[in-house]
């Protein structure tokens, strides 16, 4: 069933990456950490001071459950609910499909930060089947934080965020799902030396100092 209506949703979307020679490949950096450690505001800072463009696979997510007529609301919103990593086709071609309208809009627009993907093999596989010569993964951005420190900040995120996964129980699930399937993944990445690792322990000032090291390096 879940096959079925992620193939007939990749068949809808628009596949403007899939014209390769028309258009620059999408450049792509993988931003990864826990629950908590900062990602989403790290790539706000990078965003705003250089030619990147942010993309949340959690936002992406969440704004699908919401959207009326969506095929896939309530299904990504038991997924979120129980801590548990969405089916991978579905986020694949969310993110598909925001690079594309990204690109289409605006052609120098092709740098993008991915934010909390992937989580696991299955969605580095799903990426690599998809994806693979379409575009370029140039590293790993990965942000390090204890556990206790990453629900301290979701905690009191939740006080404000609306997010029905920032409290404790869900949080919990979400850092065993990180430790057990996403860490493996960044150690992967390591072994082929594309990952450029911040203590996202510290204040958001010193952790973007380091961001902007790496990011100026990197070209």
């Amino acid at each position: 069933m879940i096959g079925r209506l992620v193939s007939n949703v990749a068949k809808r979307l628009p596949s403007v990456l899939y014209r390769g020679s028309m258009m620059t490949k999408p450049q792509v950096v993988f931003v990864l950490g826990g629950p908590g450690a900062g990602k989403g505001t790290q790539c706000a800072k990078i965003v705003e001071n250089y030619n990147y463009t942010h993309l949340s696979a959690g936002d992406l997510l969440r704004a699908e459950r919401a959207r009326e007529g969506s095929e896939f609301g309530q299904l990504i919103a038991s997924f979120i609910k129980e801590g548990k990593i969405v089916p991978v086709e579905i986020t694949i071609n969310l993110l598909r499909k925001a690079m594309e309208e990204t690109m289409q809009k605006d052609e120098q627009k092709y740098r993008f930060l991915i934010d909390g993907f992937p989580r696991n093999e299955d969605n580095l596989q799903g990426w690599n089947n998809v994806m693979t010569g379409k575009a370029d993964v140039k590293f790993v951005l990965f942000f390090d934080c204890g556990n206790e420190v990453c629900i301290k900040r979701c905690l009191e995120r939740g006080k404000s965020s609306g997010r029905t996964d920032d409290n404790r129980e869900s949080l919990e699930k979400r850092i065993q799902t990180y430790l057990q399937s996403t860490r493996p993944i960044i150690e992967l990445y390591e072994k082929h030396g594309k990952v450029r690792c911040v203590d996202a322990s510290r204040s958001v000032e010193e952790v973007f100092a380091d961001v902007q090291l790496i990011l100026n390096k990197e070209g």
